[in-house]
């Protein structure tokens, strides 16, 4: 089996020239699991594989990383053949949030009847989730408040960190091996998000070619970073992935 990372898209939220961050871990070809879902991101997914995700994991709730939520609710709603069945992992303490931002607005539809899950089979986790005979460690990230984002993560294919801070002793466990780290990175850091200097204080010289950087702020910004000597990851690349291995006997 072959297994790849394909970027819908790879921007800060203001940098909407390069898309909403947001990837979709691919098998043969074919999309496994769509992670997150902005303004932008249904419209890539759908032009690309043509229907709308079968699975959906969301790192965090702020909008550049769900608002396209709604619109993929109708999509899934109005269509009696998708109707409830795209699972939407969410870690269990993010449920409140999402559920404020997305799902709570009174009637979905003017004409009420229906609840905004129902169009969805919502899956909430706590240490990761099975998909298709895949177990997926889910892990704390540092974005704001503590315990408000996940990065998830498949033993020995890839990491991917969500928005965060650097956060070397919990890659050190998720992916101590030979998997490809997708990382937030902008040129310059701030207290929400990494920054290049932050990757080279933090992160051993080791890891550094296993990195793909996105979530940075332009096209300038990306260049930046590659003069540097770190490989970008682009709007609409696909890179390939180590073969994931077995599940280990203690997961889920």
């Amino acid at each position: 089996m072959n297994w790849s990372l394909h970027f819908l898209g790879v921007g800060a939220a203001h940098a909407v020239e390069l898309g909403s961050s947001a990837v979709v871990l691919e098998r043969d070809g074919k999309p496994v699991l769509l992670i997150d879902c902005g303004p932008d991101t249904l419209d890539r997914y759908l032009a690309a594989y043509g229907e709308p995700p079968r699975a959906l994991y969301i790192t965090h709730t702020h909008m550049d990383h769900i608002g396209g939520m709604e619109r993929l609710f109708f999509r899934l709603w109005f269509d009696e053949q998708w109707r409830g069945r795209t699972q939407v992992f969410v870690h269990a303490g993010l449920l409140p949030w999402l559920q404020a931002r997305v799902a709570d607005y009174p009637n979905v539809l003017a004409e009420g009847g229906v609840n905004f899950w129902e169009a969805f089979r919502l899956v909430p986790c706590t240490r990761g989730f099975w998909l298709d005979g895949q177990w997926f460690d889910v892990f704390g990230t540092r974005h704001h408040m503590a315990g408000t984002s996940y990065g998830v993560a498949l033993a020995g294919s890839f990491a991917y960190t969500g928005d965060t801070r650097p956060i070397p002793e919990v890659l050190a466990r998720v992916a101590d091996g030979a998997e490809l780290i997708a990382h937030d990175c902008g040129l310059i850091g701030n207290p929400s998000h990494t920054g290049i200097e932050d990757i080279e204080r933090e992160y051993p010289q080791a890891w550094r070619s296993r990195l793909r950087l996105y979530h940075y702020g332009s096209e300038a910004d990306g260049q930046a970073l590659a003069a540097r000597g770190y490989t970008i990851a682009r709007t609409g690349e696909r890179i390939a992935l180590p073969s994931p291995m077995p599940p280990r006997p203690e997961a889920g």
